[in-house]
C-alpha cells in the first residue's frame, strides 16, 4: 500500500501567511468600518461608504461580513476585546485596596477613552431600533467585567479579605463609583475626559466607600448593623442578565 503524499515545504509555507493575510486584512476592515460608523453612527453608515473608504468593492467587503449588522457586532467584540487588554490582572496577593486602586484607574482610562465613549453612544442610540447590537454589546463587556471582578471578591472573600453577602452585586457597585457621574456627563458630552488625577482621586474614593462596606478590617463583616440604624430589607441575591 502506498503512503500517502506529504505536502510539498512550500504549500506548507504558504498556508499561514494566506490566513495571515486574510487575518491582517480583516483587522483593516474593522478599524476603518469603526471609523465610518464612528462618524456617521450606524443607521446612517452603508456598506458602500465603508468599501469606498477601503479602496475597494463592496462585493469584497461582503466576503468577510455578511451584512451591516455582522460587521458593526464584529467592530463590537474587537473593541471589547481591546478594552479588557491589562484590565482584568487581578491577582490574590497584594492587598485589596491596592489591586482595586490599579483596576479602577484602568478601567476608567479605557472607558473614558474617546473610542470607547462614541462606542457606547451608538450602542444606546440603536438599542431600541436594533436590541440585538445592545445584547452583543452587554456580553462582550459589561458581563465579562462584572464577571471577572465577581470571580476576585469570591477569592478575596475566602481569603478573609472582605465579606460581601453577594459578590456579584458587590462588583457592580464598585463599577459604578468608579464610573460615578463622570461616564454619563461625557456620554451627553457635556464635559471633557477627566484629567488622569481626577480619575485617580475618584478612584481613591470609590475604593475607600467600597472597602468601608466590605472590608474585613475596617468596617467587619458586611452582615453588622450600624447602631441605631434599620437594616432594608434584604432582597434575592443580584443576578446580571445571562442570557442575551
Amino acid at each position: 500500500m502506498s503512503t500517502p503524499e506529504q505536502p510539498s515545504s512550500g504549500a506548507m509555507a504558504t498556508s499561514t501567511p494566506v490566513s495571515t493575510r486574510h487575518d491582517q486584512r480583516r483587522e483593516v476592515i474593522l478599524g476603518v468600518a469603526q471609523e465610518v460608523f464612528n462618524a456617521e453612527g450606524f443607521a446612517a453608515a452603508s456598506m458602500s461608504a465603508i468599501a469606498t473608504r477601503l479602496g475597494g468593492s463592496k462585493g469584497t467587503l461582503y466576503n468577510y461580513f455578511t451584512s451591516k449588522e455582522a460587521l458593526f457586532e464584529a467592530c463590537i467584540r474587537h473593541q471589547c476585546a481591546r478594552f479588557a487588554v491589562g484590565l482584568y490582572d487581578l491577582p490574590d496577593d497584594p492587598p485589596v485596596a491596592e489591586v482595586l486602586s490599579r483596576f479602577g484607574e484602568t478601567y476608567l482610562d479605557h472607558l473614558f477613552s474617546p473610542w470607547a465613549v462614541r462606542m457606547f453612544q451608538i450602542i444606546v442610540a440603536e438599542a431600541h431600533r436594533t436590541p440585538d447590537l445592545g445584547r452583543v454589546f452587554y456580553a462582550a463587556g459589561p458581563a465579562v467585567g462584572v464577571g471577572r471582578l465577581e470571580d476576585y471578591f469570591q477569592r478575596a472573600k475566602v481569603l478573609g479579605k472582605i465579606n460581601p453577602a453577594d459578590c456579584a452585586l458587590a462588583a457592580v457597585q464598585f463599577m459604578s463609583l468608579c464610573r460615578s457621574h463622570q461616564h454619563f456627563a461625557l456620554v451627553l458630552n457635556l464635559t471633557e475626559r477627566p484629567t488622569a488625577a481626577a480619575i485617580s482621586s475618584g478612584v481613591a474614593e470609590a475604593v475607600e466607600m467600597f472597602l468601608a462596606r466590605y472590608g474585613v478590617e475596617r468596617a467587619g463583616p458586611s452582615s453588622i448593623e450600624r447602631p441605631g440604624s434599620v437594616a432594608p430589607p434584604r432582597g434575592p441575591a443580584y443576578n446580571p442578565p445571562a442570557q442575551l
